[in-house]
């Protein structure tokens, strides 16, 4: 089948690569001219395991191209795929400006029946919007579908090829089976493609991931009780998750959620509530506890050093908001770092993927290191904030040897405290 995908950020570059792996005919297009010829070279703009061969392959084989020309892709194409951003206004609403431009582009283009695939993430009635508008500008039938992306960073590629589930929202028989001819190849052995009203679709993206958020500030809130009374949050986690009833996902303490999903989402699911004059009480508790975390976790740094951090050289572990992706999106190391820099800490830090992003974050206010080694060198304390797999089982003997405070303050619970405290190293963490 022939498709375009309109948008090559972080979702439309892993749409249209698998969706060209499966054998179709993919355009890829975006207004930007720079990072089209940058694709082109097989030059990545986001760091996704997989992904770069994938696209080299499927270019390679004449399945994936990338253009600028949105009126060729979308009259060459049965499909188009939007996955524009939808970036949070400053009222916590979703910006639905990128969504309606494109729509307004393709209903000027089309000259035969399309399937308009929303992929970006849309407040409920957004395809209905988009409906209304198109057919202002053009009498060319075609249909409105809602296709909410579920793609973890970091396994984004796994997460296309191998779906737990597509949501499909579709009012048009003729447009869901279009769809069901997509996705099909994906589910050889197993039939999980839902399909429901455009609304009820819609509304699934934002309810996964406020349940998910909600999950997250749940755990972290008990570790802070758990911290008050004297229990141990791992052991409470542990006794709770051999629960089925509530499962081990999204169950781990720490300084919160980032990224480019959870805060938006959330926030966007709060101001549709008010638009709809419903309450939002746990979606608003979601918030504040996941933003507190972040200074408590300060705090915490600053009690130890009896709140003068002034002149304290801290080594940072990890800057993206999440394991195996270079995105800094609503990352708690922005507001973390940014506090410590305020009293006065100077600070070195480490990620394996993300340094060259931080750079245009932080710019000069900050030191980067080689390696995980090479940022403790000289150091006060050690500050770990993203739990990538290289810093879970660090050489503790080394770190004590360098860190001058022997001391190590962990914002995702990584380690074990009875073993660094036997190695004469003090950790402070969520909950114990």
């Amino acid at each position: 089948m022939r498709i375009c995908v309109i948008g090559t950020g972080y979702v439309g570059l892993v749409v249209g690569t698998c969706l060209a792996d499966m054998g179709n005919i993919v355009i890829c297009v975006d207004n930007n001219i720079e990072k089209i010829e940058k694709l082109k070279k097989g030059i990545i703009p986001i760091y996704e395991p997989g992904l770069s061969e994938l696209i080299t392959n499927n270019v390679k084989e004449n399945r994936l191209i990338f253009s600028v020309d949105l009126k060729t892709a979308v009259r060459e194409s049965k499909v188009c795929f939007i996955a524009v951003s939808t970036p949070q206004d400053k009222d916590g609403s979703c910006d639905l400006k990128a969504v309606i431009e494109v729509s307004k582009q393709i209903a000027e283009c089309i000259d035969e029946y399309k399937v308009i695939v929303n992929k970006s993430t849309v407040p409920v009635g957004t395809a209905e919007k988009l409906t209304k508008i198109m057919k202002t500008i053009t009498n060319v039938p075609f249909d409105v579908v809602s296709n909410p992306e579920f793609l973890k960073q970091g396994a984004a590629v796994d997460d296309f090829l191998s779906p737990d589930r597509v949501i499909i929202g579709s009012n048009s028989e003729k447009a869901s089976n279009i769809m069901r001819e997509i996705y099909s190849p994906y589910f050889k052995t197993a039939n999980r493609m839902i399909f429901m009203d455009v609304k009820s679709a819609e509304m699934t993206k934002y309810v996964a991931n406020a349940f998910l958020a909600t999950k997250i500030s749940f755990i972290n809130e008990m570790a802070n009780i758990c911290e008050k009374v004297g229990a141990n949050i791992e052991q409470v986690r542990i006794g709770i998750t051999t629960d089925n009833r509530i499962g081990n996902k999204f169950l781990f303490p720490g300084i919160g959620y980032g990224g480019s999903c959870f805060p938006k989402d959330v926030s966007a699911l709060i101001s549709v509530a008010k638009e709809n004059e419903c309450s939002s009480n746990i979606l608003e508790a979601t918030k504040m506890v996941n933003d507190n975390q972040r200074k408590l976790f300060v705090e915490k740094i600053l009690k130890y050093y009896k709140n003068n951090i002034n002149g304290k050289k801290i080594a940072i572990w990890g800057l993206s908001f999440k394991p195996k992706t270079n995105d800094m999106r609503e990352a708690p190391s922005i507001s973390i770092i940014n506090e410590l820099i305020r009293h006065g800490a100077i600070i070195k830090a480490y990620d394996p993927q993300a340094m060259d992003y931080a750079k245009n974050i932080f710019i000069n206010s900050i030191e980067y290191a080689e390696s995980a080694y090479d940022a403790i060198d000289d150091a006060d304390a050690l500050v770990l904030l993203t739990e990538w797999n290289e810093f879970r089982h660090p050489d503790f003997e080394i770190i004590k040897s360098k860190i001058k405070d022997r001391v190590i303050f962990d914002g995702r619970n990584q380690y074990n405290p009875q073993k660094l405290k036997s190695l004469g190293l003090e950790y402070i963490c969520f909950g114990f």
